[in-house]
């Protein structure tokens, strides 16, 4: 079904309704907001794109390696169409926190991001930016690209490590929305809930390497799934991570953060105290619709699934719900055929859709056409 404006304004009926269940944002303040030692935070609910909890989110930092979100994210994309042989060279040594690579070594560019994301190699993100972007330079400019297809408008990157650099920034805002959108590639979410990954080389032949995670919130949160820490004297303490409980997923970012350990935890556990399921639709609500041609004039459509969602108490009254329908269905109607579809929203994200199905046939009414009408169509 085309969703043209000249199908929505002549042929659909379309209308909002409102779930007036609660008030407020749960972004606003209350009074049992944790109190954190970051000096930028945010916890955020992808699902409804609602900010939880923040605090000095936009302001451009310093964010060290949690730089290598970006990175890892390039190189999966990447790998996903073309997972290439990446030779390590002498001109791709780095600073700082290494997966001790050696020159000559050879290993598929997967392995590599796994690597990276579990030891925070700057080796490995320096092999990938100059195999990707031919330099770290044009690496960089990649880097950019894919920020700004994500809005991240307070993020600008200069090195795929992050090591210090004045021009190398992001903020925490910025953060939480990339490594939301990073969570949805399969490769990455994966690689950044394990706690170890055996990295495999291709040459030498059958070397493999142990990487363990250096994030310890795998183990000191329940649910954590990832993703990424960092550190320099400059940025201090980064962390970003993701946690998911009865399939609501939360994204927090810290910046320049002494106890990001228990900051993380008490935010989750702020975060999810606030989450409410909400049943937006079941798959028995009739919805009527106009027929042509048909046995009947009218027939029911029925959602095809029930829709129940978490969202953020005091987001209830936020939820919008978009029913896109022919103004006229046309006979005959097939049992069990989507005739239109059910769409609800929050803060303009999808929450939730639905086809909207006949549970019973129509047939079509065909008439003897008169005399004049067999006449006048020869």
């Amino acid at each position: 079904m085309k969703r043209t404006t000249a199908l929505l304004l002549c042929f659909a009926v379309i209308f909002y309704s409102f779930i007036s269940l609660g008030a407020s944002s749960g972004s606003k303040a209350d009074g049992d907001k944790p109190s954190v030692s970051a000096l930028s935070a945010i916890l955020y609910a992808p699902d409804s794109g609602t900010i939880i909890y923040e605090k000095d989110s936009h302001t451009r930092r310093p964010i060290a390696s949690i730089t290598k979100i970006m990175t890892a994210l390039l190189a999966f994309e990447f790998a996903q169409s073309q997972d290439i042989d990446i030779k390590f060279t002498a001109d791709m040594q780095a600073e700082g926190s290494s997966m001790y690579l050696k020159n000559g070594e050879i290993i598929k560019l997967s392995e590599l991001a796994k690597g990276m994301m579990m030891v925070s190699g700057n080796d490995a993100a320096n092999a990938i930016a100059i195999t990707l972007g031919k330099s770290t330079d044009g690496f960089a400019e990649m880097m950019n690209q894919k920020a700004a297809s994500l809005n991240m408008k307070d993020t600008h990157f200069v090195t795929p490590s992050g090591l210090d650099d004045e021009e190398h920034y992001s903020s925490a805002y910025d953060m939480a929305m990339l490594t939301a959108y990073s969570m949805e590639n399969e490769q990455f979410k994966e690689t950044v809930s394990q706690k170890s990954i055996t990295v495999k080389y291709t040459s030498p032949e059958n070397k493999t390497q142990i990487c363990n995670n250096h994030n310890r919130l795998l183990s000191l949160y329940d649910g954590c799934i990832g993703v990424k820490t960092g550190f320099t004297k400059t940025a201090g303490r980064t962390l970003s991570s993701c946690a998911e409980r009865n399939g609501v997923r939360l994204i927090c970012v810290t910046l320049n953060d002494g106890d990001d350990w228990n900051d993380h935890q008490k935010l989750y556990d702020y975060g999810f105290s606030k989450m409410k399921t909400e049943t937006l639709c079941q798959a028995k609500d009739a919805i009527q619709a106009n027929v042509v041609g048909g046995e009947a004039d009218e027939i029911q459509l029925y959602p095809s699934r029930n829709i129940n969602v978490s969202v953020v108490d005091g987001e209830q009254c936020k939820i919008e719900s978009e029913i896109i329908l022919p103004r006229f269905i046309y006979a005959p109607i097939r049992k069990g055929k989507a005739e239109g579809k059910i769409i609800f929203r929050v803060n303009g994200k999808i929450i939730g859709c639905a086809d909207l199905i006949a549970k019973e046939e129509c047939k079509a009414v065909i008439h003897e056409k008169g005399f004049f009408e067999k006449l006048f169509r020869r």
